[in-house]
């Protein structure tokens, strides 16, 4: 890592006899499905640092289906609190500040505040940009992008002088395509100087492929997890893998930033095998 690394994340030696790159804990879950009153599934943590423990925001369906955000505190990353009922986004603009639906959350601490992005419904999906100081008020930026949009990942730093966020443009369904792609922005607010990043491959992620949770900054580069998806005789499978960016390349007059994949993993590195995991509305591996 080009940072120090946190001291307090959970940590459970690999198993006798695996040879996996990565290994499940052996007490999955660490959040169950009805962990709230109000919750039907809950999935899709974006977990931080925060004070002298952890906080994060999750996805969390309630028993109507609606899907949201929900806020949650933990003072070991193990042991969870979750608020029961979701966040109140503060909002200057009624027109996106109403509620239609938000899920797949990412968080990161940014300059000086904590970003938040989601996959945002406004005639559609699109990527939701807000933050918070102190994971007690919730500000709405805006929406970065048109609809439609999901995977919204921001990167834990500018480059150059642009924030970078990874997206993967879709449609209004299920989306039996995509490719991973850039934006970048002066302020937040406005976004745009798209480019591609990286596509699909054969095997587990023929169909599609999205950003997962923060890119980590390397000496080697930025290491992304992704996940890619097969379309099988079943529907589609969920697997998760992992990339490497270069760290600063540009391109053109304005140093438009472009991140060229140096490694994009073609093994699988987590894949549905338990019954758990089975047992969702896709089949995925937590």
């Amino acid at each position: 890592m080009a940072n120090s690394p946190l001291p307090n994340i959970p940590w459970e030696e690999r198993p006798a006899g695996c040879p996996d790159v990565i290994w499940r804990y052996s007490a999955n879950p660490i959040i169950p499905r009805n962990l709230i009153p109000s919750s039907n599934s809950i999935f899709n943590s974006a977990v931080v640092p925060f004070m002298d423990g952890f906080a994060g925001v999750f996805r969390c369906d309630n028993k109507k289906r609606d899907m949201n955000l929900n806020r949650g505190f933990s003072k070991d990353g193990i042991i969870w609190k979750l608020d029961n009922n979701p966040i109140e986004w503060l909002c200057n603009d009624p027109e996106i500040g109403k509620f239609l639906y938000r899920y797949d959350p990412r968080v990161l601490w940014l300059e000086d505040r904590y970003y938040v992005t989601w996959c945002n419904g406004y005639h559609g999906p699109t990527i939701g940009i807000g933050y918070t100081f102190d994971f007690e008020k919730f500000h709405f930026l805006e929406n970065a992008l048109l609809p439609f949009n999901r995977n919204g990942v921001l990167f834990p730093r500018k480059i150059g002088d642009k924030y970078i966020m990874l997206n993967r443009p879709s449609d209004n369904g299920h989306t039996p395509f995509g490719d991973i792609y850039l934006s970048q922005s002066l302020d937040m607010i406005h976004w745009g100087e798209h480019r591609f990043v990286m596509g699909v491959k054969g095997g587990w992620q023929s169909t599609k492929i999205g950003a997962g949770p923060v890119p980590i900054e390397t000496l080697e580069g930025w290491l992304l997890f992704y996940h890619g998806v097969l379309t099988s005789c079943n529907g589609f499978v969920y697997s998760f893998g992992a990339a490497l960016l270069d760290l600063d390349q540009y391109s053109g007059e304005n140093r438009q930033v472009i991140l060229i994949p140096i490694l994009q993993g073609p093994d699988l590195l987590l894949q549905e095998r338990q019954g758990r995991e089975r047992e969702c509305a896709v089949f995925f591996s937590p």
